[in-house]
């Protein structure tokens, strides 16, 4: 059997953890792979699209290729159209399809930390993160709030109403964090508060992550941030990022061939990932 080819592009790339993700997943699966990682600058996307992406069997895209990768493609699945944005290719019988595995990830690090989205959600922050996170929110028929700094209400603002515009009964809402208070079933960070080397900051107060019953935080660096350390010993359910990080890689992975992974290998390399981050 020839060994099958996988990269990820994006410039610069050369911070990436995807060969190290990936590669243990190819491992897992017992799929001989080669996993590499490509530096493709925005003016040369059509050319190598045509010259080198074309003969992968599959890439991933990071910044700043996700939506411009999306005309060059033959297709693309209806969450990447709704979300703009394509962070997955699968080349199969000459046809390229695009997919964006981040909202999966998002939903599969939950289920494996048997949080349940439901009742009273709260996001904080308002950037890319925070929308992928959202429309998964309110595509579950639950009402969603966000939580920001004062400088991005107007940001907030828009992004409630481009939801509305776009799920249709959508609920959204928005206040200042230093206002949040009441019970939470879900809170999640989408901010880079409590992000390696400023590991020592959260982004809401103690008495805040005292009435989270979940929470999730979208930092990957460290594992465990103080968000996370702090709504464990408090009796949460709690999970950082590196798992939605990982798991929206095994969702690559379905879409190029299918794998499927038990979820003990996955937490395991959510350590190793983590501790390969350390190392770096």
């Amino acid at each position: 059997m020839s060994t099958k080819k996988f990269a990820v592009i994006g410039h610069p790339i050369g911070h990436t953890m995807s060969p190290f993700i990936h590669n243990r997943l190819f491992a897992l699966s017992g799929i001989e792979a080669e996993y590499t990682k490509l530096d493709i600058a925005p003016e040369r996307l059509s050319e190598e699209y045509k010259s080198v992406l074309s003969g992968l069997d599959g890439y991933n895209i990071t910044i700043p290729h996700k939506q411009n990768i999306i005309p060059l493609l033959d297709k693309i699945d209806e969450k990447a159209k709704m979300y703009g944005s394509v962070n997955t290719v699968a080349n199969s019988d000459g046809i390229a399809t695009g997919y964006t595995t981040d909202p999966d990830g998002f939903l599969k690090a939950l289920e494996a930390a048997e949080i349940k989205l439901h009742g009273r959600v709260v996001i904080l922050g308002c950037g890319g993160v925070a929308r992928t996170m959202a429309y998964e929110v309110v595509l579950k028929g639950l009402p969603l709030l966000f939580a920001v700094r004062k400088e991005d209400v107007e940001i907030a603002k828009l992004l409630c109403k481009e939801i509305s515009d776009t799920v249709k009964g959508a609920s959204t809402s928005y206040c200042l964090i230093d206002e949040l208070g009441g019970d939470i079933d879900v809170l999640v960070n989408a901010t880079p508060i409590g992000m390696f080397p400023k590991s020592d900051a959260q982004p809401v107060t103690d008495e805040v992550i005292g009435r989270c019953a979940s929470v999730f935080d979208a930092v990957y660096n460290p594992l465990e941030t103080v968000l996370i350390q702090k709504a464990l010993a408090n009796g949460a359910r709690a999970v950082g990022g590196m798992s939605m990080l990982v798991w929206q890689a095994v969702v690559a992975h379905e879409k190029w061939d299918g794998s499927v992974y038990d979820k003990n290998d996955i937490a395991r390399l959510c350590i190793d990932a983590s501790e390969e981050l350390k190392n770096r």
